[in-house]
C-alpha cells in the first residue's frame, strides 16, 4: 500500500492506475483542524452574563442587558393583546362592527378597512397617554436617567389613570369582590390585573350601548319600508333590500361617518383621556 502525498490518500499497491482511492489520516486530520480553527474565535469571545440584577441608589434594580432584551421580546409579543385590551381600540372596533350591521352592507366596509380606521382612531386617542409614556419614561431611560424597573413604573402611570377613567365603578367592585378585596383606599392601591378586567368589561358595555343608539334609526327605516311593503301586497320582496338605498342616503346626508367616528373621540375626551 502506498501513500500519494498529494492527496493524503491512501492507494492500493495491486491496483491498477485510476483505481478507487480511499481517505486516509491525513484528510480526517486536515478537515478537523479547519473546524477547530473556525470555532475558536467563538470560544475567545466574551460571554454575556445571563442573568444580572444590580441594586440602585433609588431602591430599584437594575437587570442585564440580555434579561431586558428578553423582557423587550415578550411584551412584543404581547402587544396585540395590550392594545386589544388597554386602549379605545376595543369600544371603536365593536362600534364600528354594529354600525356596519345596523346599515346591513353585509362585508361592506371589510374588516381590513375598519380595524385600519380602528388603528387610527385609537392612536389619535390614546396621543396624550402615548406622549406622556414617552416624555416621563422613555426619554429618562434611553437618556440613563432612569433605571429600567422605574421606567416602566412610569410607563404604566399614565396608562393606569387612562384606565381608571374609563372604568365604571361597579365592574371595578365586581372584580375586586372576586378577587377578595374591599373598597381600595386609593387608585394606586388596585391591582393591574383587576384594573385591566374591569375597565374590558366596561368597554364592552359602553360599546353596545352605543351600538344600540346607532341601531334605533336604521331599524325605523326598516320597519317603515316593511309595512309599505306589506300595504301593497308585495310580501315577496325583501324589506332589506328596499331599505338598503334609504340608510345609504340617510347615512351620506348626515355626514355619519364624521359623527360617528367624533363621537367615539369625544366620549374618551370626556371621560378625561
Amino acid at each position: 500500500m502506498n501513500l500519494d502525498p498529494r492527496y493524503g490518500m491512501c492507494l492500493r499497491s495491486d491496483s491498477p492506475s485510476g483505481a478507487r482511492r480511499r481517505p486516509g489520516r491525513g484528510g480526517r486530520w486536515w478537515a478537523a483542524f479547519a473546524l477547530m480553527s473556525l470555532w475558536m474565535p467563538v470560544w475567545a469571545a466574551p460571554a454575556l452574563p445571563a442573568v444580572t440584577a444590580t441594586p440602585v441608589a433609588g431602591g430599584g434594580t437594575e437587570y442585564s442587558l440580555s434579561i431586558q432584551v428578553l423582557l423587550l421580546m415578550t411584551a412584543l409579543t404581547l402587544l396585540p393583546a395590550a392594545l386589544l385590551s388597554m386602549t379605545a381600540f376595543t369600544r371603536i372596533v365593536i362600534v364600528l362592527g354594529l354600525l356596519r350591521q345596523a346599515l346591513g352592507t353585509g362585508q361592506t366596509p371589510t374588516n381590513q378597512v375598519l380595524i385600519g380606521l380602528s388603528l387610527f382612531l385609537t392612536f389619535f386617542v390614546m396621543s396624550p397617554v402615548i406622549e406622556r409614556v414617552y416624555t416621563d419614561a422613555v426619554q429618562p431611560y434611553m437618556a440613563g436617567e432612569l433605571a429600567f424597573e422605574p421606567a416602566l413604573q412610569a410607563a404604566v402611570r399614565p396608562m393606569r389613570a387612562f384606565m381608571l377613567a374609563q372604568t365604571r365603578e361597579t365592574d371595578l367592585l365586581t372584580f375586586a369582590r372576586i378577587a377578595g378585596d374591599g373598597r381600595y383606599a386609593s387608585a394606586e392601591q388596585i391591582p393591574f390585573a383587576v384594573l385591566a378586567a374591569a375597565f374590558l368589561t366596561s368597554e364592552l358595555t359602553t360599546a353596545f350601548q352605543i351600538g344600540f343608539l346607532l341601531f334605533i334609526p336604521f331599524v325605523i327605516i326598516d320597519m317603515v319600508v316593511a309595512s309599505v311593503l306589506m300595504s301593497m301586497g308585495m310580501m315577496m320582496l325583501s324589506p332589506m333590500l328596499i331599505s338598503l338605498p334609504f340608510k345609504l342616503m340617510l347615512f351620506v346626508l348626515v355626514d355619519g361617518w364624521s359623527l360617528v367616528t367624533g363621537m367615539l373621540a369625544a366620549s374618551f375626551r370626556a371621560s378625561g383621556a
